[in-house]
């Protein structure tokens, strides 16, 4: 691995690799200028003869908690104590190597994963930092995904969040291992032991401290290794932790974790554990430490760190325990394939890799984030789509470092990479030598916050459609329609921040403006009665005449949709005019009578009429059939129908009345009630879509975040006479302003 310099810049980063006599340096997104010596100069990629470690030496960390926990700030430490960077990158001011977006910086948090790749010892730590915020949660489990750990950062004050409960819930689904980071054990009110007690109550008795701090709050030294039972301290400046014997004072505290810890480790070994149990040894430091990967990997231990990441406090150890005792790519290296079958990480078969995340760089265009699954990948070598079954040739295999990137020869099996420009590919798929590997991907939630969207100059709307589907194949949790009814672009998202997001970039990267307006909700129109109305129409003025007549009736037609009926006698119209009255009505109906919404279940006879065999036309009965129509709409009892979703609310115990009290206010019916698997109450619900269609911020509001739902559209209903009057008043008000 490369020693790396890491030089400040104003709006991004700028990477210094020294090799050799060669400086080379990427200036901000993937342009690269090489310099040799001082003395001249060429531009082009550069490949680093970085070798690709093996299989058993990669570990794949993702991080992972809620926003302000201190995720960036735990990988932003260890990139500089690692020695990776020259100064601790930080959100607060704007200067974080892997929150380089504009919308991070301006939001100061993670909106979409990051790469750390930390090079320790003679291991490579991939560190994935994600999102802690719900909106953008798909993206956080597709890279869950590439990972075998994860690492979970846990503020010592807030305690373990709603967030961090869900992840953690999809971390234990997906089999991953799973570790704890307590940060910010330095600020004021910061409780080690209240911040076990409720890691304990909220995730089990499997968890143990592997260090603990000496002095909390503003008197946070620095931590006991209960692995190794000494001190660590790391001084401000220096390169490397001081190692000490643990005072006195915390002798207790350390030897009652120690006991802990090996009652939990001791499971993994059931001989070792029947000679524990019986009281006829400890274990002792070599059982321990040979014991404690295995029981790591089948999580019979989950390991809990403490430190501060602004001080640097507590993270070398985290760096060498990741290293020494984490999982690495065959341990959990367990992916299941499409056809229900499983297949494991190999570095000795055929080359294969799971792409898990795609963004598109202004510079270089789309990239691909791959988790090799097995064999080794190198540049120029031609890999099958298993979803598309097309062919596509690696160019270049980056490791990146936030938005920067370096060329590699090589990546084995275990792995993370990116890769660029390669076509038609998404999150989800698996490329492969022939083809023939396909990895089944995890489910991701659906959005359910929908959103229509236009460009405040009309000619940008080719742009805007441009740009939203490169969004699309960029976020699987986002959503594009165009609604033929409703005339409306819609974007269905996660929440707010990403909507919001989407319009930033929107801007920045294409200049276009766009606004949102309210998604117009699909109401229908009806007839309560039968009803018959003339409608004749006559001109014989300004050129040819015009004439038709006919006399129709419609009545209600409940789940029948719209019928015609041709009941004409004796020739009284003849019958090539009958197709343009049948058109004539549809076109009255598709307009609507109330609030100018589609008619629907009608049932229309024409059995009357009459015609002037000069002056008669197709037009003219067209429109004498709009006339009728509508004439005969004011007699039959016009009704406004509104849309019906069906509602599952998923809600701990102590909102569910709050969200029953809230339904109710949204003129919704409960029609039952139950629990799932994790103690939760399931509230199905039947409620007009209009009073949805904004709930996932309501949902968030009432529950602090922890509730979750799931919507399906389902039949019409009529309107109450206020919500009719409503959209009867808002009709006519925008016809008179001519709109």
């Amino acid at each position: 691995m490369l020693p790396l310099t890491i030089c400040d810049t104003l709006g991004g980063t700028r990477f210094l690799f020294a090799f050799m006599s060669v400086l080379v340096r990427l200036d901000c997104g993937s342009r690269l200028m090489l310099h040799s010596n001082g003395v001249g100069h060429a531009t082009g990629k550069l490949v680093v003869n970085m070798a690709a470690p093996a299989t058993e030496h990669v570990r794949n960390i993702v991080l992972v908690g809620q926003d302000g926990a201190g995720k960036t700030s735990l990988a932003e430490a260890m990139l500089h104590v690692s020695g990776r960077t020259p100064r601790m990158g930080t959100t607060h001011d704007g200067k974080s190597y892997l929150d380089y977006d504009e919308e991070e910086i301006r939001r100061k948090f993670t909106i979409g994963t990051s790469i750390a790749p930390i090079p320790y010892k003679d291991y490579k730590i991939n560190l994935l930092d994600t999102s802690g915020h719900p909106d953008f949660i798909g993206d956080t489990l597709a890279t869950m995904q590439a990972a075998e750990m994860a690492l979970f950062v846990v503020d010592a004050v807030a305690g373990p969040q709603v967030m961090t409960t869900k992840l953690w819930r999809e971390a234990e689904s997906m089999r991953l291992s799973r570790a704890v980071f307590i940060n910010h054990i330095d600020r004021e009110n910061a409780d080690f032991d209240t911040a076990m007690a409720l890691l304990h109550a909220r995730f089990g008795s499997r968890l143990g401290p592997v260090t603990i701090p000496i002095g909390v709050d503003k008197d946070f030294q620095g931590v006991i290794d209960i692995i190794r039972m000494k001190a660590r301290y790391f001084d401000q400046g220096s390169d490397a932790e001081r190692v000490e014997d643990i005072p006195p004072a915390y002798a207790d505290a350390a030897q009652a974790a120690r006991d802990k810890l090996c009652d939990l480790v001791a499971e993994a070994d059931d001989e070792l554990m029947m000679k524990y149990l019986d009281g006829e040894e400890q274990l002792t430091q070599d059982e321990l430490e040979h014991l404690l990967d295995k029981a790591i990997a089948q999580e019979l231990f989950i390991p809990v760190f403490v430190g501060s990441t602004i001080i640097e406090q507590g993270i070398q150890g985290v760096m060498e325990d990741i290293a020494t005792y984490f999982p690495h790519p065959r341990h959990h290296g367990r992916f299941r394939l499409a056809n229900g079958e499983e297949t494991v990480v190999d570095e000795t078969g055929e080359p294969a890799a799971f792409i898990f995340k795609t963004v598109s760089d202004p510079f270089v265009g789309r990239l691909s984030f791959l988790k090799v699954i097995s064999g080794v990948l190198e540049p120029g070598m031609e890999l099958i789509n298993a979803r598309t079954g097309k062919k596509d040739r690696l160019g270049h295999l980056y490791v990146m470092m936030g938005k920067e990137s370096v060329d590699v020869k090589s990546a084995k099996a275990g792995d993370i990479i990116v890769v660029p420009k390669l076509t038609d590919t998404r999150a989800g798929d698996t490329i492969s030598k022939t083809g023939e590997v396909a990895i089944d991907p995890l489910p991701l939630p659906l959005p359910q916050y929908p959103v229509a969207i236009e460009a405040v100059n009309k000619k940008d709307e080719d742009k805007l459609g441009t740009f939203l589907a490169r969004a699309v194949e960029n976020d699987p949790t986002l959503r594009v329609s165009r609604s033929e009814e409703t005339h409306q672009t819609i974007i269905t998202a996660m929440g707010e921040a990403q909507i919001e997001t989407l319009l930033a970039r929107l801007k920045e990267q294409t200049g276009v403006e766009a606004k949102l307006i309210d998604v117009r909700i699909p109401y229908r129109e009806t007839i309560r009665k039968t009803a018959e109305a003339q409608g004749r129409h006559k001109k014989q003025t300004g050129g040819a005449g015009q004439f038709g007549d006919c006399w129709l009736r419609i009545e209600p037609n409940p789940g029948g949709g719209y019928e015609f009926l041709d009941e004409i006698v004796g020739g009284k119209i003849p019958r090539g005019y009958l197709p343009a009255i049948d058109k004539g009505v549809q076109d009255a109906m598709r307009e609507g009578f109330l609030a100018g919404y589609p008619m629907e279940d009608i049932k229309c006879a024409v059995y009357d009429g009459s015609y002037h065999a000069v002056d008669s036309n197709e037009m003219a009965f067209k429109t004498a059939a709009r006339i009728g129509f509508r004439a005969a709409c004011e007699k039959a009892d016009p009704i406004l129908l509104e849309p019906m979703a069906n509602l599952d609310v998923t809600v701990g115990e102590e909102y569910a009345g709050a969200v029953m009290g809230d339904i109710s206010t949204r003129r919704g019916r409960i029609v039952g009630t139950d629990s799932n698997d994790a103690g939760e109450t399931v509230i199905m619900v039947r409620v007009p879509y209009a009073e949805v269609v904004t709930y996932t911020k309501d949902l968030r509001a009432i529950t602090r975040g922890s509730g979750s739902y799931s919507l399906e559209l389902e039949g019409y209903e009529q309107a109450p006479m206020d919500v009719t009057k409503k959209l009867v008043e808002a009709y006519q008000a925008a016809r008179a302003a001519g709109n």
